[in-house]
C-alpha cells in the first residue's frame, strides 16, 4: 500500500471513528461512572471488536450479510437485543458515588473483563458495521498483497484511530463528575435510554 492510499485511508478512519456510534457512547458513559483508568477495558474490547469486524469483512461475511436477506435480519435482532439489554441494566443502574479528587467513582463489580466485554459485544453486535466495513474495505484493498499484511495495515490503522477517539471521549467524561454526582440516576437514564433507542434504530435498519 501506498503512502499516498495510506493517508486516504487513515483520514477516512478519522471520519468513521467521530460518527457518533453505541461504542462512542459507551466509553464516555463508563468514563463518566469509573473513570479514565478503568474504562481502558471498555476501549480495548471495542477495539477488539472492530478488529474482529474487520477480519471478517475481509474474508467476506460482510458481502455475505449484504447479499443475504435472512443473515443481516438475524444479526441485526441479536445486535438489537443486546443494545436494549445493555440499555435497561445501564437504566436501572444506582447512581455512581463519583469521587470528585481522586476523578474516579466507586463502582462495585464493574471488573475490567466485564467493561471489556462490554465493549466487544457492543462492538460485535451492529451488523451494520460489518455491512458498512465490507463496503467500505475494498477500495483500500490491493490485489495480491498477504491477508495478514492487509488486516495488520486496514485493522491496525483503523483500531488505533478508535482507541484513541475513545479514550478521549472516556476522560473527557471526567469533566462531568461533579454534575455526575448530583445527577447520576438522570445520566444513568439518558444513557440506557440512548441505548435502547439505538437498539430499536438498529431492529429497523435495512441494508
Amino acid at each position: 500500500m501506498s503512502i499516498e492510499l495510506w493517508l486516504l485511508y487513515l483520514v477516512a478512519s478519522v471520519g468513521l471513528s467521530l460518527t457518533p456510534g453505541p461504542n462512542g457512547l459507551l466509553a464516555l458513559t463508563h468514563g463518566a461512572c469509573f473513570g479514565l483508568r478503568r474504562s481502558v477495558g471498555t476501549v480495548l474490547g471495542g477495539a477488539a471488536g472492530f478488529l474482529l469486524l474487520i477480519a471478517a469483512s475481509l474474508v467476506g461475511l460482510g458481502a455475505l450479510l449484504a447479499a443475504s436477506e435472512q443473515a443481516f435480519t438475524v444479526a441485526k435482532w441479536i445486535g438489537a437485543a443486546y443494545l436494549v439489554y445493555l440499555g435497561i441494566k445501564v437504566w436501572r443502574s444506582p447512581a455512581a458515588i463519583v469521587a470528585v479528587e481522586a476523578g474516579a467513582a466507586e463502582a462495585g463489580g464493574a471488573r475490567p473483563s466485564d467493561l471489556f466485554r462490554q465493549g466487544f459485544l457492543v462492538a460485535v453486535s451492529n451488523p451494520k458495521a460489518l455491512v458498512f466495513f465490507a463496503a467500505f474495505l475494498p477500495q483500500f484493498i490491493v490485489p495480491g498483497l498477504p491477508y495478514w499484511l492487509q488486516l495488520a495495515v486496514l485493522g491496525g490503522t483503523f483500531v488505533v484511530v478508535e482507541i484513541l477517539y475513545e479514550l478521549m471521549l472516556a476522560g473527557l467524561a471526567q469533566r462531568i463528575a461533579p454534575w455526575l454526582t448530583r445527577h447520576g440516576r438522570l445520566f444513568n437514564r439518558i444513557a440506557g435510554g440512548t441505548f435502547v433507542g439505538m437498539g430499536v434504530v438498529l431492529a429497523g435498519a435495512h441494508r
